[in-house]
């Protein structure tokens, strides 16, 4: 299957092509996956010296790492009080500081390893869509730099308009240490330090078998097999029947997002800052100007089965003219979806579920700080380094639900809409 018509594949220049597994193959670790958490795992394992073959049954950043929306920030899509009450306070205080360390790590490869093409830009806003006070964002950004010392900046309603021309906006949280990129070219930057260390990538390489239980980890491929002293699954929504515990503890979630036409002077009249954008909704809207401001990359809407995108995309227009009215003439010229992994707990699963066994997925949409990080703490324990991925212990692989689990998701994200819907209801009449 071909890499899909992406705006991140319209921009690359890479179309470096790596040769299937054929014949048997031997390394310290197999990882299963080239995503943004097998190619960090990779990446610290080859650091750290061991021999390591990647496995991959399309190409690298096929799935949701390489045709999200490319936001850099913290967090998880958990809340903080949800990780507070399973996993307890200080747990929750070291997974976000965990997160802000994965913000940090991506920026820090981009620029170590020199890659092209990543274009990272500062500076992501949160936005609010009902008119408030501003106690609670002025708390919450208070509250960061009194437990993180992490620094997010307050805006009020005329300071966000100023930015963003839009009345369906009032109050921002904006975080300078934040950013947005090109997720795909930074998988590739990832890839090529890999293989410049020793690492083997194979592309087209599906496992389609594998044998966990011994002291030597077999997974077998269609040209080939490859055995290894541990292995380590991180394939996302994109999981199979290879590791069925696995396949049991997720939720496979689309995501939409479409690409505009170049029109810099139309989307000037609309948004004039280079920084993301993101909404304080459940499942709300994302967008950020690319190609130096010609272009808007535009994303959201969730669904648990497979949609048309033609119709989804009908949907984010109406969207966007919603909060962008003068965008009214601006076309649409490309539109894609992607699968992420979802746990019932909304948390990353990364652990060991058998000896010498390791799992590092289900980001939740929140993927490329928590899937940097989650891939090096998996990487350091396989090390022996640090056992830093234990904080996410209490977050295991629990049965996600089946069939009923993808309805009862979808039904959630119904009523998240109504009551976002009935939440701005009032802003709105003010604001018109």
């Amino acid at each position: 299957m071909a890499y899909p018509d992406t705006y991140y594949r319209r921009s690359i220049a890479d179309t470096h092509a790596r040769a299937a597994l054929s014949g048997r193959a031997d390394c310290d670790t197999v990882i299963v996956g080239a995503g943004l958490a097998g190619l960090t795992t990779a990446l610290e394992l080859v650091r750290g010296g061991q021999s390591v073959i990647v496995l991959e049954q399309e190409s690298v950043g096929f799935g949701a790492s390489g045709r999200n929306g490319g936001f850099v920030s913290p967090g998880f899509a958990a809340g903080d009080d949800q990780i507070a009450r399973i996993a307890g306070a200080a747990t929750a205080r070291d997974l976000f500081k965990l997160s802000i360390e994965g913000v940090d790590y991506i920026r820090k490869a981009i620029t170590e390893i020199g890659m092209a093409g990543v274009a990272p830009e500062p500076g992501i806003l949160s936005v609010r869509r009902h008119d408030g006070d501003g106690a609670s964002l002025r708390a919450h950004a208070a509250a960061m730099q009194r437990d993180f010392g992490y620094r997010l900046d307050y805006l009020e309603t005329p300071q966000l308009r100023e930015l963003l021309h839009s009345r369906r906006y009032f109050q921002a949280l904006r975080d300078p240490n934040a950013f947005h990129m090109h997720p795909l070219n930074y998988l590739r930057g990832l890839a090529a330090e890999i293989e410049r260390l020793g690492g083997r990538i194979h592309e087209m390489t599906p496992a389609t078998g594998a044998v966990l239980e011994g002291a030597e980890k077999i997974i077998r491929t269609p040209g080939g097999e490859v055995r290894a002293a541990r292995a380590v699954i991180t394939t996302g929504g994109y999981t199979g029947a290879l590791v069925p515990k696995m396949q049991r503890a997720f939720l496979p979630i689309a995501t939409y997002v479409m690409l505009s036409e170049p029109a810099p002077d139309l989307i000037a009249t609309a948004i004039a800052t280079r920084h993301a954008v993101g909404d304080n909704r459940r499942a709300g809207d994302y967008y950020r100007l690319v190609d130096g401001g010609q272009r808007i990359l535009w994303g959201g809407r969730i669904t648990t089965r497979a949609a048309s995108t033609e119709g989804l995309v009908r949907e984010l227009r109406h969207e966007m003219l919603t909060v962008y009215p003068q965008l009214k003439g601006l076309k649409t010229e490309l539109a894609w979806s992607g699968l992420m992994s979802y746990a019932r707990h909304l948390m990353p699963q990364i652990g060991e579920m058998a000896p010498g066994v390791w799992h590092c997925t289900a980001f939740g949409g929140h993927g490329l700080n928590t899937t940097a990080i989650g891939g090096k703490v998996v990487a350091e324990a396989i090390l022996g380094q640090s056992d830093r991925a234990r904080l996410f212990k209490p977050f295991g692989l629990v049965w996600a639900g089946g069939p009923a689990g993808l309805v009862a998701a979808q039904l959630t994200y119904w009523k998240l809409q109504a009551q976002d819907w009935w939440r701005e209801r009032g802003s709105a009449e003010v604001a018109s």
